[in-house]
Protein backbone atom coordinates (compact mmCIF):
# COMPACT_ATOMS: atom_id res chain seq x y z
CA UNK A 1 0.00 0.00 0.00
CA UNK A 2 2.85 2.38 0.85
CA UNK A 3 4.51 1.84 -2.54
CA UNK A 4 1.16 2.43 -4.27
CA UNK A 5 0.70 5.77 -2.46
CA UNK A 6 4.32 6.75 -3.14
CA UNK A 7 3.93 6.07 -6.87
CA UNK A 8 0.79 8.17 -7.05
CA UNK A 9 2.51 11.06 -5.28
CA UNK A 10 5.53 10.83 -7.59
CA UNK A 11 3.29 10.81 -10.67
CA UNK A 12 1.51 13.88 -9.32
CA UNK A 13 4.81 15.68 -8.74
CA UNK A 14 5.93 14.87 -12.29
CA UNK A 15 2.68 16.29 -13.66
CA UNK A 16 3.14 19.46 -11.60
CA UNK A 17 6.72 19.78 -12.81
CA UNK A 18 5.52 19.56 -16.41
CA UNK A 19 2.79 22.15 -15.78
CA UNK A 20 5.27 24.54 -14.11
CA UNK A 21 7.67 24.20 -17.04
CA UNK A 22 5.00 24.78 -19.69
CA UNK A 23 3.46 27.73 -17.79
CA UNK A 24 6.84 29.40 -17.24
CA UNK A 25 8.00 29.01 -20.83
CA UNK A 26 4.65 30.01 -22.30
CA UNK A 27 4.20 33.22 -20.32
CA UNK A 28 7.84 34.31 -20.36
CA UNK A 29 8.11 34.01 -24.14
CA UNK A 30 5.11 36.27 -24.68
CA UNK A 31 5.87 39.80 -25.93
CA UNK A 32 5.69 42.61 -23.39
CA UNK A 33 7.82 44.55 -20.93
CA UNK A 34 6.79 44.03 -17.27
CA UNK A 35 9.04 46.90 -16.11
CA UNK A 36 7.28 49.41 -18.36
CA UNK A 37 3.90 48.05 -17.27
CA UNK A 38 4.84 48.69 -13.65
CA UNK A 39 6.41 52.12 -14.17
CA UNK A 40 4.43 53.42 -17.14
CA UNK A 41 5.45 54.22 -20.70
CA UNK A 42 7.33 57.35 -19.66
CA UNK A 43 9.72 55.54 -17.33
CA UNK A 44 13.44 56.23 -17.78
CA UNK A 45 15.92 53.49 -18.70
CA UNK A 46 17.65 53.52 -15.32
CA UNK A 47 14.41 52.78 -13.46
CA UNK A 48 13.61 50.02 -15.95
CA UNK A 49 17.02 48.41 -15.36
CA UNK A 50 16.46 48.48 -11.60
CA UNK A 51 13.05 46.80 -11.93
CA UNK A 52 14.40 44.18 -14.36
CA UNK A 53 17.21 43.38 -11.94
CA UNK A 54 14.78 43.10 -9.03
CA UNK A 55 12.55 40.75 -11.04
CA UNK A 56 15.50 38.79 -12.40
CA UNK A 57 14.54 39.65 -15.98
CA UNK A 58 18.11 40.69 -16.83
CA UNK A 59 19.24 37.07 -16.46
CA UNK A 60 19.23 34.32 -19.13
CA UNK A 61 15.93 32.48 -19.54
CA UNK A 62 17.26 29.18 -18.11
CA UNK A 63 18.58 31.01 -15.04
CA UNK A 64 15.17 32.64 -14.61
CA UNK A 65 13.59 29.19 -14.88
CA UNK A 66 15.94 27.81 -12.20
CA UNK A 67 15.08 30.80 -9.98
CA UNK A 68 11.37 30.15 -10.47
CA UNK A 69 11.73 26.48 -9.51
CA UNK A 70 13.79 27.53 -6.49
CA UNK A 71 11.09 30.00 -5.45
CA UNK A 72 8.31 27.44 -5.79
CA UNK A 73 10.14 24.63 -4.01
CA UNK A 74 9.45 24.34 -0.25
CA UNK A 75 13.14 23.43 0.20
CA UNK A 76 15.37 25.91 -1.62
CA UNK A 77 18.95 27.17 -1.81
CA UNK A 78 19.79 30.83 -1.20
CA UNK A 79 22.68 33.23 -0.85
CA UNK A 80 22.83 34.51 2.72
CA UNK A 81 25.29 37.45 2.58
CA UNK A 82 25.56 38.89 -0.92
CA UNK A 83 22.48 41.08 -1.41
CA UNK A 84 23.30 41.56 -5.11
CA UNK A 85 23.08 37.83 -5.83
CA UNK A 86 19.91 36.67 -7.59
CA UNK A 87 19.48 33.91 -4.97
CA UNK A 88 19.75 36.28 -2.01
CA UNK A 89 17.55 35.26 0.94
CA UNK A 90 15.44 38.41 1.16
CA UNK A 91 13.25 38.55 4.27
CA UNK A 92 10.70 40.55 2.29
CA UNK A 93 10.30 37.78 -0.30
CA UNK A 94 10.81 34.66 1.80
CA UNK A 95 8.94 35.35 5.01
CA UNK A 96 9.14 32.85 7.89
CA UNK A 97 11.85 30.79 6.18
CA UNK A 98 13.56 28.24 8.41
CA UNK A 99 17.31 27.54 7.82
CA UNK A 100 18.06 23.82 7.61
CA UNK A 101 21.81 23.66 6.94
CA UNK A 102 24.62 25.58 5.22
CA UNK A 103 26.57 24.76 2.05
CA UNK A 104 29.62 27.07 2.11
CA UNK A 105 28.17 30.54 1.37
CA UNK A 106 24.69 29.12 0.60
CA UNK A 107 21.94 28.16 2.99
CA UNK A 108 19.19 25.56 2.47
CA UNK A 109 15.88 26.75 3.89
CA UNK A 110 12.36 25.44 4.44
CA UNK A 111 9.74 27.95 3.30
CA UNK A 112 6.33 28.43 1.74
CA UNK A 113 6.33 28.56 -2.09
CA UNK A 114 7.06 32.11 -3.26
CA UNK A 115 4.84 33.14 -6.20
CA UNK A 116 6.43 36.59 -6.69
CA UNK A 117 4.60 39.94 -6.52
CA UNK A 118 1.87 41.40 -8.68
CA UNK A 119 3.11 43.81 -11.33
CA UNK A 120 0.06 46.02 -10.81
CA UNK A 121 -0.68 46.06 -7.07
CA UNK A 122 2.80 45.06 -5.73
CA UNK A 123 1.05 42.62 -3.37
CA UNK A 124 2.31 39.09 -2.83
CA UNK A 125 0.59 36.77 -5.31
CA UNK A 126 0.01 34.24 -2.52
CA UNK A 127 -2.02 36.85 -0.61
CA UNK A 128 -4.17 37.58 -3.67
CA UNK A 129 -4.81 33.88 -4.29
CA UNK A 130 -5.55 33.06 -0.65
CA UNK A 131 -8.07 35.89 -0.54
CA UNK A 132 -9.92 34.73 -3.67
CA UNK A 133 -9.56 30.92 -3.44
CA UNK A 134 -12.13 30.31 -0.64
CA UNK A 135 -14.82 32.00 -2.76
CA UNK A 136 -14.08 29.72 -5.72
CA UNK A 137 -13.87 26.64 -3.48
CA UNK A 138 -17.23 27.46 -1.89
CA UNK A 139 -18.83 27.98 -5.30
CA UNK A 140 -17.44 24.66 -6.60
CA UNK A 141 -18.53 22.71 -3.50
CA UNK A 142 -22.08 24.12 -3.55
CA UNK A 143 -22.35 23.47 -7.30
CA UNK A 144 -21.07 19.91 -6.86
CA UNK A 145 -23.48 19.28 -3.97
CA UNK A 146 -26.44 20.42 -6.06
CA UNK A 147 -25.28 18.41 -9.08
CA UNK A 148 -24.65 15.24 -7.04
CA UNK A 149 -27.90 15.34 -5.08
CA UNK A 150 -30.14 16.09 -8.06
CA UNK A 151 -28.12 13.88 -10.42
CA UNK A 152 -28.47 10.77 -8.25
CA UNK A 153 -32.18 11.38 -7.58
CA UNK A 154 -33.00 12.00 -11.26
CA UNK A 155 -30.78 9.08 -12.33
CA UNK A 156 -32.66 6.69 -10.03
CA UNK A 157 -36.02 7.96 -11.29
CA UNK A 158 -34.87 7.52 -14.91
CA UNK A 159 -33.65 3.97 -14.23
CA UNK A 160 -36.91 2.97 -12.55
CA UNK A 161 -38.84 4.31 -15.56
CA UNK A 162 -36.55 2.79 -18.19
CA UNK A 163 -37.59 3.59 -21.80
CA UNK A 164 -40.51 5.66 -20.50
CA UNK A 165 -41.25 9.33 -20.97
CA UNK A 166 -39.23 10.39 -17.90
CA UNK A 167 -36.25 8.34 -19.06
CA UNK A 168 -36.30 9.91 -22.53
CA UNK A 169 -36.74 13.37 -21.03
CA UNK A 170 -33.74 12.82 -18.74
CA UNK A 171 -31.62 11.81 -21.76
CA UNK A 172 -32.66 15.00 -23.56
CA UNK A 173 -31.88 17.15 -20.50
CA UNK A 174 -28.52 15.42 -20.00
CA UNK A 175 -27.53 15.96 -23.63
CA UNK A 176 -28.58 19.60 -23.44
CA UNK A 177 -26.69 20.11 -20.19
CA UNK A 178 -23.47 18.62 -21.54
CA UNK A 179 -23.73 20.60 -24.77
CA UNK A 180 -24.28 24.07 -23.33
CA UNK A 181 -21.05 26.08 -22.92
CA UNK A 182 -20.68 27.53 -19.42
CA UNK A 183 -20.47 31.10 -20.66
CA UNK A 184 -23.67 30.82 -22.71
CA UNK A 185 -25.52 28.94 -19.96
CA UNK A 186 -24.51 31.61 -17.43
CA UNK A 187 -25.93 34.38 -19.61
CA UNK A 188 -29.19 32.47 -20.21
CA UNK A 189 -29.71 31.55 -16.56
CA UNK A 190 -28.82 35.02 -15.32
CA UNK A 191 -31.04 36.72 -17.89
CA UNK A 192 -34.03 34.46 -17.23
CA UNK A 193 -33.90 34.02 -13.44
CA UNK A 194 -32.39 37.34 -12.39
CA UNK A 195 -33.83 39.67 -15.01
CA UNK A 196 -37.18 38.41 -16.28
CA UNK A 197 -38.21 36.58 -13.08
CA UNK A 198 -36.42 38.93 -10.66
CA UNK A 199 -39.69 40.07 -8.96
CA UNK A 200 -40.46 36.42 -8.15
CA UNK A 201 -37.00 34.97 -7.46
CA UNK A 202 -35.42 37.97 -5.74
CA UNK A 203 -32.06 36.99 -7.28
CA UNK A 204 -29.41 39.37 -8.54
CA UNK A 205 -27.64 39.11 -11.89
CA UNK A 206 -24.29 39.91 -10.28
CA UNK A 207 -22.89 39.94 -6.77
CA UNK A 208 -20.52 38.14 -4.45
CA UNK A 209 -21.00 36.45 -1.08
CA UNK A 210 -20.44 39.74 0.72
CA UNK A 211 -21.87 42.98 -0.69
CA UNK A 212 -21.69 46.59 0.46
CA UNK A 213 -24.70 47.88 2.34
CA UNK A 214 -26.78 50.79 1.04
CA UNK A 215 -24.70 53.32 2.95
CA UNK A 216 -21.32 51.86 1.95
CA UNK A 217 -20.28 51.48 5.59
CA UNK A 218 -19.84 47.71 5.74
CA UNK A 219 -20.42 44.37 4.09
CA UNK A 220 -23.58 42.26 4.24
CA UNK A 221 -23.59 38.46 4.02
CA UNK A 222 -25.64 37.68 0.88
CA UNK A 223 -25.88 33.89 0.43
CA UNK A 224 -28.55 34.15 -2.30
CA UNK A 225 -25.87 35.45 -4.72
CA UNK A 226 -24.31 31.98 -4.88
CA UNK A 227 -27.50 30.33 -6.20
CA UNK A 228 -27.26 31.32 -9.88
CA UNK A 229 -23.50 30.72 -10.36
CA UNK A 230 -23.75 27.39 -8.49
CA UNK A 231 -26.65 26.22 -10.68
CA UNK A 232 -24.80 27.29 -13.83
CA UNK A 233 -21.54 25.64 -12.77
CA UNK A 234 -23.34 22.43 -11.76
CA UNK A 235 -25.31 21.88 -14.98
CA UNK A 236 -22.70 19.78 -16.80
CA UNK A 237 -21.73 17.50 -13.87
CA UNK A 238 -25.45 17.14 -13.07
CA UNK A 239 -26.09 15.80 -16.56
CA UNK A 240 -23.18 13.35 -16.39
CA UNK A 241 -23.96 12.14 -12.85
CA UNK A 242 -27.60 11.60 -13.82
CA UNK A 243 -26.68 9.41 -16.79
CA UNK A 244 -23.96 7.54 -14.87
CA UNK A 245 -26.38 6.77 -12.03
CA UNK A 246 -29.06 5.60 -14.47
CA UNK A 247 -26.77 3.31 -16.48
CA UNK A 248 -24.93 1.92 -13.47
CA UNK A 249 -28.17 1.27 -11.57
CA UNK A 250 -29.71 -0.53 -14.55
CA UNK A 251 -26.61 -2.74 -14.74
CA UNK A 252 -26.80 -3.59 -11.04
CA UNK A 253 -30.56 -4.25 -11.17
CA UNK A 254 -29.92 -6.96 -13.77
CA UNK A 255 -27.58 -8.90 -11.45
CA UNK A 256 -28.55 -12.27 -9.97
CA UNK A 257 -28.44 -11.18 -6.33
CA UNK A 258 -30.97 -8.42 -7.05
CA UNK A 259 -33.34 -10.93 -8.63
CA UNK A 260 -32.85 -13.12 -5.55
CA UNK A 261 -33.68 -10.19 -3.25
CA UNK A 262 -36.86 -9.54 -5.23
CA UNK A 263 -37.78 -13.23 -5.12
CA UNK A 264 -37.47 -13.18 -1.32
CA UNK A 265 -40.21 -10.58 -1.21
CA UNK A 266 -38.20 -7.46 -0.35
CA UNK A 267 -40.06 -4.31 -1.27
CA UNK A 268 -38.89 -2.25 -4.23
CA UNK A 269 -37.60 0.66 -2.16
CA UNK A 270 -35.24 -1.53 -0.10
CA UNK A 271 -34.00 -3.37 -3.20
CA UNK A 272 -33.11 -0.13 -4.95
CA UNK A 273 -31.77 1.95 -2.07
CA UNK A 274 -30.19 -0.66 0.20
CA UNK A 275 -28.92 -3.27 -2.27
CA UNK A 276 -28.64 -1.67 -5.71
CA UNK A 277 -27.79 2.00 -5.31
CA UNK A 278 -24.82 1.48 -2.98
CA UNK A 279 -23.12 -0.77 -5.52
CA UNK A 280 -24.06 1.47 -8.42
CA UNK A 281 -22.38 4.60 -7.03
CA UNK A 282 -18.73 3.65 -7.73
CA UNK A 283 -18.59 5.38 -11.14
CA UNK A 284 -20.51 8.30 -9.66
CA UNK A 285 -17.83 8.76 -6.97
CA UNK A 286 -15.20 8.88 -9.71
CA UNK A 287 -17.19 11.48 -11.62
CA UNK A 288 -17.81 13.60 -8.52
CA UNK A 289 -14.13 13.67 -7.53
CA UNK A 290 -12.99 14.48 -11.05
CA UNK A 291 -15.61 17.15 -11.60
CA UNK A 292 -14.91 18.83 -8.26
CA UNK A 293 -11.36 19.54 -9.44
CA UNK A 294 -12.63 20.56 -12.88
CA UNK A 295 -15.19 22.95 -11.41
CA UNK A 296 -12.47 24.74 -9.46
CA UNK A 297 -10.66 25.50 -12.70
CA UNK A 298 -13.80 25.79 -14.86
CA UNK A 299 -15.40 28.52 -12.81
CA UNK A 300 -13.63 31.30 -14.74
CA UNK A 301 -16.45 32.12 -17.15
CA UNK A 302 -19.18 31.71 -14.54
CA UNK A 303 -17.42 34.04 -12.10
CA UNK A 304 -16.90 36.52 -14.92
CA UNK A 305 -20.60 36.65 -15.87
CA UNK A 306 -21.93 36.80 -12.30
CA UNK A 307 -19.07 38.99 -10.95
CA UNK A 308 -18.34 36.38 -8.29
CA UNK A 309 -15.12 37.49 -6.58
CA UNK A 310 -13.19 34.25 -6.80
CA UNK A 311 -9.94 33.05 -8.29
CA UNK A 312 -11.46 32.86 -11.78
CA UNK A 313 -12.20 36.57 -11.73
CA UNK A 314 -8.66 37.24 -10.51
CA UNK A 315 -7.28 35.19 -13.40
CA UNK A 316 -9.33 37.11 -15.99
CA UNK A 317 -8.27 40.46 -14.50
CA UNK A 318 -4.60 39.46 -14.49
CA UNK A 319 -4.90 38.34 -18.11
CA UNK A 320 -6.39 41.68 -19.14
CA UNK A 321 -3.68 43.58 -17.26
CA UNK A 322 -0.86 41.28 -18.39
CA UNK A 323 -0.02 40.66 -14.73
CA UNK A 324 2.14 37.57 -15.30
CA UNK A 325 2.95 36.61 -11.67
CA UNK A 326 -0.76 36.58 -10.71
CA UNK A 327 -1.67 34.78 -13.94
CA UNK A 328 1.00 32.11 -13.47
CA UNK A 329 0.18 31.72 -9.78
CA UNK A 330 -3.54 31.25 -10.54
CA UNK A 331 -2.87 28.63 -13.23
CA UNK A 332 -0.48 26.74 -10.95
CA UNK A 333 -2.99 26.85 -8.09
CA UNK A 334 -5.70 25.32 -10.29
CA UNK A 335 -3.22 22.68 -11.47
CA UNK A 336 -2.19 21.80 -7.90
CA UNK A 337 -5.82 21.43 -6.84
CA UNK A 338 -6.55 19.15 -9.80
CA UNK A 339 -3.49 16.96 -9.16
CA UNK A 340 -4.01 16.72 -5.37
CA UNK A 341 -7.68 15.74 -5.71
CA UNK A 342 -6.84 13.07 -8.29
CA UNK A 343 -4.07 11.67 -6.05
CA UNK A 344 -6.47 11.49 -3.09
CA UNK A 345 -9.10 9.75 -5.22
CA UNK A 346 -6.55 7.19 -6.47
CA UNK A 347 -5.44 6.49 -2.91
CA UNK A 348 -9.07 6.17 -1.77
CA UNK A 349 -9.77 3.66 -4.53
CA UNK A 350 -6.66 1.73 -3.57
CA UNK A 351 -7.88 1.52 0.02
CA UNK A 352 -11.41 0.46 -0.95
CA UNK A 353 -10.47 -1.94 -3.74
CA UNK A 354 -7.26 -4.03 -3.34
CA UNK A 355 -7.52 -5.10 -7.02
CA UNK A 356 -6.53 -1.56 -8.08
CA UNK A 357 -3.34 -1.76 -5.97
CA UNK A 358 -2.46 -5.14 -7.44
CA UNK A 359 -3.09 -4.02 -11.04
CA UNK A 360 -0.69 -1.10 -10.50
CA UNK A 361 1.95 -3.10 -8.68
Amino acid sequence: MFSFILRRILYGLLVLFGVITVVFMLFNLLPGDPARMMLGQRADEESIKIINKDLGLDLPLLTQYAMYLNDLSPISIHEEKNEEHYLYLSKDKYENSIPLFHLKSKVVVLKAPYLRRSYQTKRHVSEIILQALPQTALLAIVAMFIATLLGIILGVIAAINKDGFIDRLSLFVATLGMSLPSFFAAILIGWFLAYILAPYTGLNMTGSLYTLDDFGDGYIFTPKNIILPAITLGIRPLAIIMQLTRNSLLDVLSQDYIRTAKAKGLNRFKVIVKHSLRNALNPVITAVSGWLASLMSGSVFVEMVFAWKGLGLVLVASLNEYDLPVLMGSVLTFSCIFVVINILVDILYGVLDPRIRLSNA
